[in-house]
């Protein structure tokens, strides 16, 4: 029975020989043939790594990419052109494996992570005995360079090809806490950019060849696109390690604060969007209802001012004048801050004088509306009205009134703060006045704490509607004479709405 010779990936590290694992110098030693790669011109980093350790009967294989960033003809595109090389390459290797030799693959820092020898991989381990051998990646290697922590505690680490769309990029770097950004070179404007969309350019650091003897570190702000080499990254460092200068920064009265109202959505961490944890990370002072607050992971070096629920507009003055002195002040609203929430509430103070000079923005979120259409069907997939049955703010009168207009206009409506314990009236003059007007079978949906752990969504009639069965954590969704309640396979209850109206093509 024939024996075949065994495949290693090796982990040379980020440049510097002396990076090499003791593991590697072994493999090297021991293996019959070794292969790297190179561009056309012929050079290879991985050779001149492992040069020291390369004997005069090596059978050395050289694969040269047909291609790096330049077009091509070939039928299946570049990518087409590298799968090509990649099978041809592995068909070399294969040759000596099924000869009895052992077969090292040189690669630059890990070889499973962005490497070339991982094509090789996927083509080869499942046929033949494979050793992996770790190396120093460019990652641990730049994040030394730079000689500051890259993530701590819970903080997140993202690691994103520069290739990835700039709107792509950009979300992923406002979202997470560290990052480190590799594939720069051509990449590098669309990396700068994606940075400054996310609001994390300042913070970015950028290091090339990393232990190499041409190793270069600088701010990315600071560096020039035409000098950047594909052997280089942007690394977000960990943001705690800065947290006492970030705050000694925004205490001076010297710098421009702003107040950034962000929508968590309806519960979790799930239903909130990218642009919306990057600001709650960037924060040095969080305002809002105890409830909301504490749905945030809390930061260290990060201010966190807690109130009741009842109290918008004093909420809203007190980020303002927090900005006002530099800070970068996030309110937090369930939902979408823009729905009966917080955004209303700060933009009314910041529209008077004093406070004219302070930026607002408004980031939306995921509305509880939406959160429980999506669980019932599409109840909300044709035209629908949203109202909010509290009396708090607007008398009953003005409230039963448009829930009239509205369902005389055969609107599905999605119904917020439909009851408190003080409030208990309201849903049962709700259901009497609707069933004045919609029938006693339309479909109501009953979303309860949609998103947390104690969600609860149910299909009623409209007569059948129980308000002791209703809260202030509840959405109803009260459907149209269109709409629709079908019972799938399984028993799954569906509610739609569909796009058509009646006779209307």
């Amino acid at each position: 029975m024939s024996t075949t010779g065994r495949l290693y990936g090796v982990g040379l590290g980020t440049g510097d020989p002396k990076l090499m694992t003791l593991r590697a110098v072994e493999v090297i030693a021991q293996a019959d043939v070794v292969a790297y790669h190179s561009a056309r011109h012929g050079r290879s980093n991985a050779r001149r790594i492992a040069a020291a350790h390369l004997r005069e009967d090596h059978i050395e294989e050289h694969l040269v990419y047909p291609l790096t960033t330049e077009t091509t003809d070939h039928p299946g595109g570049y990518r087409g052109a590298l799968d090509e090389f990649y099978e041809e390459a592995a068909a070399r290797l294969a040759a000596h494996l099924d000869a009895g030799s052992d077969v090292a693959v040189l690669s630059e820092g890990d070889p499973l992570i962005y490497s070339s020898y991982q094509h090789l991989h996927k083509r080869l381990a499942h046929r033949y005995p494979t050793e992996t051998v770790p190396g120093v990646s460019s990652i641990s290697a730049s994040v030394a360079a730079l000689g500051v922590p890259l993530c701590e505690a819970d903080e997140v680490l993202t690691v994103l090809p520069g290739t990835l769309p700039v709107e792509e990029l950009a979300a992923r770097l406002a979202s997470t806490d560290s990052a480190v950004v590799l594939k720069l070179g051509r990449t590098f404007p669309a990396v700068r950019e994606a940075l400054g969309r996310a609001g994390r350019l300042d913070d970015a650091k950028y290091v090339e060849r990393a232990t190499m003897p041409e190793q270069r570190v600088a701010a990315v702000a600071d560096v020039d696109a035409d000098s950047v080499p594909y052997f280089s990254m942007a690394v977000l460092p960990s943001r705690l390690g800065a947290s006492e200068n970030v705050k000694a920064t925004t205490d001076s009265s010297a710098t421009q604060g702003q107040v950034t109202v962000v929508g968590l959505g309806p519960a979790g961490p799930m239903w909130l969007t990218p642009e919306a944890k990057g600001a709650l990370a960037r924060a040095t002072d969080l305002v809002g209802y105890t409830t909301y607050i504490k749905r945030v992971p809390e930061r260290a070096g990060q201010t966190r001012h807690l109130s009741d629920n009842k109290v918008e507009s004093e909420r809203a003055e007190f980020a303002l004048s927090l900005a006002g002195q530099g800070r970068d002040v996030v309110v937090v609203s369930s939902g979408d801050p823009g729905v009966f929430a917080m955004a209303t509430a700060v933009l009314e103070v910041a529209s008077e004088e004093r406070y004219a000079a302070v930026p607002v923005r408004v980031l939306p979120g995921m509305t509880a509306a939406h959160a429980a259409a999506a669980r019932a069907g599409a109840p909300l997939g044709h035209d629908y009205a949203t109202i909010s049955l509290s009396d708090r703010l607007k008398p009953w009168d003005v409230i039963a009134r448009r829930v009239r207009a509205a369902a005389e206009a055969d609107l599905v409506l999605a119904i917020y703060n439909p009851a408190s314990r003080e409030r208990r009236h309201q849903v049962g003059e709700l259901r009497d006045l609707l069933l004045e007007i919609r029938k006693p079978d339309t479909p109501v949906v009953v979303a309860r704490d949609v998103g947390g752990p104690t969600e609860s969504v149910q299909v009623v009639d409209l007569a059948d509607l129980d308000p002791e069965t209703v809260d202030m954590r509840t959405l109803l969704i009260i459907g149209s004479s269109q709409t629709q309640r079908v019972v799938r396979a399984g028993g799954e209850v569906v509610v739609w709405t569909p796009r058509r109206y009646g006779s209307a093509t």
